[in-house]
Formats: structure tokens, sequence, C-alpha cells
């Protein structure tokens, strides 16, 4: 995986149940459950700041943390589902899943674009649209890319990106089974706009024939 690895810091939480939740949460934290692997599953509890935080940073359903428990080891894990409160929309609960390096995942993973002074396209005033801003692919745990870069060098107006064209991880493959498109370089509506009167006035320009005139030859 690019770049470090996050902490995640929990509480091993005494108690199950509906009222030993409801008492983590008056106590300001979230509770949640570690499941998954070799081990039992290990009821927590995660402070409502720090979580808060997590999730207002992104991404947090799609990065892989290292989750410290006191008196656990320490073991890497990737957030499975986040409840909610139905009302104000925080969160309630938390299904956290342990990974071995070689698990595999499906994850999405953010797309970045690179080399817009090298495309010709995007020089002449096309514009850039993205299609899909992430890709979900399936990687393995010890793996995760912390993005893909497609690049834009050369592109024209017209021209596609598509995934086929972008590097991709030892290992990772995307879960659509299909060359699709990622981004196009396409015209700008006022070149579109010019192309569009230019048809209107070529097709203005076409002589017609008058049915009624019969000709020389009706004549006699």
């Amino acid at each position: 995986m690019a770049g470090e690895i996050p902490d995640l810091v929990a509480h091993e939480r005494k108690g199950t149940g509906k009222g030993a939740a409801r008492q983590a949460r008056r106590d300001h934290m979230v509770p949640g459950i570690v499941y998954g692997g070799e081990a039992d599953p290990l009821p927590i509890n995660i402070p409502f700041n720090a979580l808060i935080k997590r999730l207002r940073d992104g991404r947090f359903l799609s990065t892989l943390f290292n989750l410290k428990v006191e008196g656990q080891e320490d073991v890497r894990v990737i957030c499975r589902n986040v409840q909610r409160d139905v009302v104000k929309d925080l969160p309630t609960h938390l299904d956290l899943l342990r990974l071995k390096r070689s698990t595999k995942i499906n994850l999405f993973i953010p797309v970045e674009f690179e080399g817009e002074d090298e495309c010709p396209g995007l020089t002449k005033g096309g514009i850039l649209t993205v299609v899909r801003p992430e890709v979900e692919l399936i990687v393995t745990a010890g793996d995760i890319p912390e993005k893909l870069t497609a690049s834009l060098e050369g592109l024209e107006i017209g021209d596609t990106i598509t995934i086929s064209q972008v590097p991709l991880p030892e290992g990772a493959k995307p879960t659509i089974d299909r060359d699709f498109m990622i981004c196009n370089v396409s015209a700008p509506s006022a070149l579109k706009s010019e192309d569009d009167a230019e048809d209107d006035t070529d097709a203005a320009e076409v002589p017609t024939v008058d049915e009624t005139d019969g000709g020389e030859g009706d004549e006699g």
C-alpha cells in the first residue's frame, strides 16, 4: 500500500448488548465490533470525536487501518459498515473486518489526472469530462493504492481514456469485466454551437426542387 497505514485507536468494550452500547454513547463513544480472521469477535468503543474526524476526512470505508486496542495485538482492519442515527445522521455503531496482508477485498480507489499541460485538446479549449472519479478494484490488503493515475498527455478533442490505459497495482483488477471509460476530452460549448450553426447554414444553402414546375417537356 502506498503511504503509511493510519492508526485507529479503540478501547475494548466490557459487556455486550443494547445496554452496553447505550452506555458507550453516553460516554461519548461509538460502539463497534471487530470480526473476521481466526479470532473471536471483539466489542470495542471508539471516541466519538476521533471517529467524526476520520469520517470528515473522507474515504473511511476504503481506508485500511492499523487497529490499536490496549491489551490486544495490533491488527489491520477495514470498516464494512457505519450505522447512523436516522435523524441526526451521526454514527451510532461500526463494523470492522480483520484482514491479512494477502486478503482480497473490493475497494473504490480515486483516479487522479496528470499531464494537463501536455494535452493538446485542453490547450485548444477542450473540456475534461470525468466519467469515473473512482474505480472499484479487487486488491490485496497489503497493496492498497492511495490513488490511480491517468495521463492526459497527447489527448486531442474527442479522445477518451479507458481503464485499460490506466496503470494498476500488481495483482489488482477492476470488478467490471469490460474496458470502460474513465474520462474524455470534449469540445467546448462555444465550438459546438459554431459547428451546429455551420450545419444549419449548409442545410439552408442546399437548392430545392420546385415540384410544381413541370419544365419544357410538359408543353403540348
